[in-house]
C-alpha cells in the first residue's frame, strides 16, 4: 500500500461568498472530497468506509496569521513549529526549524521504518542556481534534500517520472523556454499513479493556490484551480484501492480573495483509501506525520 499525499499550499475552509473562489464552483475534485457538500464552513465531517473529510487547525495555538515556514514544519515533521520560534513564521523555513525538517521529516521518519518515498515536484535548473546561491531552500526542498532523495530536473520531466509546480509543464515551455511539450494535469496525476507502484509515500506540492490567493484575481484563482481540480479528480478515481490519498493545507488564504494576506481558517483534511482510520483523531498539522506512519505500518 502507498500513501499519496498531496500538499496544495495556501486553502483554508472559509466562508462561503463571491470572495470565495473554492466553495461553490462546480469543481468535481472538491465536491467528492466533501461528500458533495460545499467545500467551506458549513461542510459537515465525512466518515465513511475509506472516506475521511474534516476542518483542521493550522493556528497552533499561537496568535497571528498562520505562515507557510511554520505551518508546513509542522505539517511535514510533527512539531509545534510557531512555538519553536514564538511566532508564525514564513515564507521559507526559520533557521531554528532547519534542523526538525533535516533530521525529523516525515521523509526520514519513512526511511527508518524501511519504507521509500519520493517527491514529485522537478524544479528548472534556474531554481538550482538561485537556491544554492542564496542557500535558501523552501521546506519540501529541504527535507528531501536532506533525505538523500534528488531533486527532480528538467531530465525527470522529459522521461515522465516527475510534475512541474503548475503540472500542465505550460510555464516551463512559454515562460523558461525548455524542451518540455505541454500536458493535461491528468497525466501528471498518472505519473504519480505510476511511482505509487515504486514508493511507500508519494508527496506532490502545488503552491500555486497560495500565489493566486495573494493575488487576489478571481480569473488568476480559477486558472491555477482548473489544473489542480483535474490533477486531483484523477487521482481519486485512478488510485488504486490499496493506496491512500491524502490532501490537505497549511494554511488558509486563496479561500477569501477579499484579503491579500493568509487567514484564520482552519484547513481541509480528505483521506481517501483504507489508511483513511489513521487520520481519524488528526486535529492539526502536528497530528498528519503520526497519521502517515500508522497508515504505513
Amino acid at each position: 500500500m502507498a500513501v499519496i499525499f498531496v500538499f496544495i499550499d495556501g486553502v483554508g475552509l472559509g466562508e462561503p461568498g463571491s470572495h470565495n473562489p473554492v466553495s461553490e464552483n462546480g469543481y468535481r475534485s472538491l465536491g467528492l472530497m466533501s461528500g458533495g457538500q460545499p467545500f467551506d464552513k458549513r461542510a459537515d465531517r465525512v466518515e465513511e468506509d475509506g472516506h475521511l473529510f474534516k476542518p483542521i487547525d493550522a493556528r497552533l495555538g499561537m496568535d497571528g496569521l498562520p505562515q507557510s515556514g511554520t505551518g508546513q514544519t509542522a505539517l511535514f515533521t510533527g512539531v509545534n513549529a510557531p512555538k519553536v520560534v514564538g511566532r508564525h513564521f514564513g515564507p521559507f523555513p526559520h533557521s531554528a526549524l532547519k534542523p526538525y525538517l533535516r533530521e525529523e521529516s516525515i521523509f526520514k521518519k519513512v526511511q527508518a521504518r524501511g519504507y521509500s518515498c519520493i517527491f514529485m515536484n522537478a524544479y528548472p535548473q534556474v531554481f538550482f542556481d538561485h537556491a544554492q546561491k542564496r542557500n535558501r531552500w523552501s521546506c519540501t526542498t529541504l527535507m528531501t534534500r536532506s533525505a538523500g532523495i534528488p531533486l527532480n530536473t528538467i531530465e525527470d520531466v522529459q522521461a515522465g517520472t516527475a510534475h512541474t509546480a503548475e503540472l500542465t509543464q505550460r510555464a516551463w515551455r512559454d515562460k523558461l523556454d525548455l524542451d518540455v511539450p505541454q500536458i493535461e494535469a491528468e497525466e501528471a496525476a498518472d505519473r504519480v499513479l505510476d511511482q505509487a507502484n515504486k514508493h511507500d509515500l508519494l508527496l506532490s506540492e502545488y503552491y500555486l493556490t497560495d500565489k493566486a490567493g495573494h493575488a487576489q484575481k478571481e480569473d488568476y484563482a480559477h486558472g491555477v484551480l482548473n489544473p489542480l481540480d483535474q490533477f486531483l479528480y484523477r487521482l481519486i478515481n485512478q488510485k488504486k484501492a490499496e493506496d491512500t490519498l491524502l490532501v490537505t493545507s497549511d494554511h488558509g488564504n486563496l479561500e477569501d480573495l477579499s484579503t491579500k494576506t493568509h487567514t484564520l481558517n482552519p484547513v481541509p483534511l480528505f483521506v481517501k483509501g483504507p489508511g483513511a482510520t489513521a487520520f481519524r483523531a488528526v486535529e492539526s498539522l502536528m497530528d498528519v506525520p503520526g497519521a502517515i506512519l500508522e497508515a504505513l505500518d
